[in-house]
């Protein structure tokens, strides 16, 4: 099935969203019982952590950790937003860098400015938003307007920076008392609709999972195997790192390695993102020159920089293996799933 389709529906009794191209599962969203990515509290300091430049606060969800604590003292409450998912027993990620985003605008209010994103480039365009969002906003709090706004209808941004900066207001003005959650994170519905914003037709009917092929989808997701046309790779979680082996089946000669290798950084953040997983990736790539490792980087580069989630290339290891460094912003499939 060609085109872009938005797929709402509940996978094992909770929210869900998928997005489909080209009847291929891009992207999943699947809601958990943990804090949601996007949270934010009034947390209260209790502890700081000895040589690490950290503290941990007291939330209403359990123990939170954050890294910046200047100036922050035992029992001070302060705003904090969750910005991941925890590792199992560990505290709850936080910043005191709050945002609050939406499908048009993010609202940043420790950073005043107005800015638009990069990917518009039509002066008239970006005129006509810069004058949009002086007339909404008041205030000190800064505002940055997402690449959506191109062709979005002017009324709707401006009713969306309203509301993002009303928000903003009531929340910053709550800054005293016990540690309590003052707005929760997204949903996967939510979130679909705040960040999937390229043309495509929406889907709500209850069953849509299964009658669009995204059941199918989840399925071949259960397995650690990976077919490449060109070879295959092999992505298996430990406790330690995400472990990807990439094969090049029975043709062993350095131009099979290549083409292999190449498919294997193509397809990998896109699997990594649908199966939930970050962390330190440790990736065995098949036997190649050390000519084509810049190919490779290359390659591989520009598949992180399509994707949303936050990640890094490390570097090569003395072996040769080639090592990433990756968000924890989801929980990992095979964890939904049980």
């Amino acid at each position: 099935m060609k085109g872009r389709t938005i797929a709402l529906d509940h996978l094992n009794g909770v929210e869900a969203a998928a997005l489909m191209v080209d009847g291929r599962l891009q992207d999943l969203l699947v809601d958990t019982d943990l804090p949601r990515p996007g949270t934010l509290y009034r947390a209260i300091a209790m502890r700081p952590m000895k040589g690490q430049g950290g503290m941990f606060l007291n939330s209403p969800d359990g123990p939170c950790y954050l890294r910046q604590i200047k100036g922050l003292s035992p029992g001070q409450p302060l705003l904090v937003q969750v910005t991941g998912y925890a590792e199992s027993g560990k505290a709850i990620p936080v910043t005191n860098r709050v945002l609050f985003k939406s499908r048009y605008a993010i609202v940043t209010p420790e950073a005043p400015g107005i800015n638009i994103s990069r990917s518009i480039r039509d002066e008239e365009v970006r005129v006509s938003l810069l004058e949009i969002a002086h007339e909404v906003m008041t205030g000190e709090a800064g505002l940055i307007l997402r690449s959506s706004c191109a062709g979005a209808d002017p009324d709707e941004i401006a009713e969306d920076i309203g509301a993002m900066a009303t928000l903003a207001a009531q929340v910053m003005a709550d800054a005293s008392g016990e540690a309590e959650t003052l707005v929760e994170g997204d949903g996967p519905h939510a979130l679909a609709w705040r960040d999937w914003t390229d043309p495509a037709e929406v889907i709500t009917e209850s069953g849509c999972f299964e009658h669009g092929g995204v059941l199918d989808a989840i399925e071949a997701l259960r397995g650690a195997h990976v077919p490449l046309g060109e070879g295959s790779m092999y992505i298996e979680p430990t406790r330690a790192l995400i472990a990807v082996d990439v094969n090049t089946g029975g043709d062993t000669s350095p131009a099979a390695g290549l083409k292999a290798n190449m498919g294997a950084v193509r397809e990998l953040p896109r699997q990594l993102r649908l199966r939930g997983l970050g962390g330190q990736i440790t990736i065995d790539l098949a036997p190649t020159p050390k000519k084509d490792r810049r190919q490779i980087e290359t390659a591989l580069r520009a598949a992180i920089k399509a994707d949303q989630v936050e990640t890094t290339l490390v570097g090569w290891t003395p072996m040769g293996n080639l090592e990433l460094q990756r968000k924890r912003d989801r929980i990992p499939l095979s964890e939904v799933l049980k």
